[in-house]
């Protein structure tokens, strides 16, 4: 059985004294890629920032590797291997892709050649600043940072964000390649579900708040209408891969 790096457990938190997400539960087995889909304000953005600490949950439980997360502060997470590419991508414009590469916490260890090993393309770039890169160089290099952590917890939001499909078919099966070679976990947010269920393992969606559907990406992929139906709360869902697991 898979090592078990992520835990939810019934976690619920929001804003401002209000739940955006309600007793939520997910797991993310060590190289495996889960994805997590969901309508505009489902709570998908909100459930990765209470996972690298960004906000606190007002219910529930969080565990990496079997422990707590809750005393943990958003830096001690990442040292533990929690890395986290947010929606927007998160770089500055005005240093180059090597300066990128090289921003880690105080005694981190920093691997630039994983980063061009995966993304090969970045190395004739490296002197280049941010700022110059087309739209899928930049989501590129948001990634491959994190790369260069060797994190054994990735959460990437929105991977296709401002990108035309062809560049997110390129850099999906790249995420799905490391989690196999470095067994790290992957907790993908996505709007592409067609593209996404191409890579997952398996899936959860996510409605108001609340989680819809728990399936394997094979069957998202032989079915598509259930996301759309559990979008829609039209039918009643199985979790049929928690029910085989």
């Amino acid at each position: 059985m898979a090592e078990s790096i992520l835990e939810i457990e019934k976690m619920s938190a929001g804003y401002d004294q209000a739940d955006v997400v309600r007793e939520v539960s997910i797991n993310v087995n060590a190289g495996e890629v889960v994805a997590l889909f969901g309508p505009n304000g489902a709570g998908k953005t909100t459930t990765l920032r209470v996972i690298s600490g960004i906000i606190k949950p007002s219910g529930g439980q969080v565990r990496y590797h079997g422990q707590d997360l809750t005393k943990l502060s958003p830096t001690k997470r990442a040292r533990a291997g929690i890395a986290h590419v947010p929606e927007g991508r998160g770089i500055f414009f005005g240093l180059t892709v090597a300066e990128h590469i090289r921003l880690g916490y105080r005694g981190e260890v920093i691997e630039p050649e994983v980063v061009y090993e995966y993304f090969p393309a970045l190395r004739e770039l490296r002197d280049r600043a941010a700022g110059l890169l087309s739209g899928g160089e930049q989501q590129m290099l948001a990634v491959a940072r994190n790369l260069a952590r060797r994190p054994k917890l990735l959460l990437i939001d929105e991977l296709s964000l401002g990108l035309a499909p062809v560049l997110v078919e390129r850099l999906l099966p790249v995420v799905r390649q490391y989690a196999l070679d470095s067994q790290c976990g992957v907790l993908l947010v996505e709007q592409h579900v067609a593209l996404a269920v191409e890579i997952a393992d398996r899936c959860y969606v996510l409605s108001h708040g609340d989680i819809v559907l728990h399936d394997s990406g094979a069957a998202l992929k032989a079915d598509p209408d259930l996301v759309v139906a559990s979008y829609m709360g039209q039918r009643a869902l199985p979790d049929e891969a928690e029910a085989t697991a």
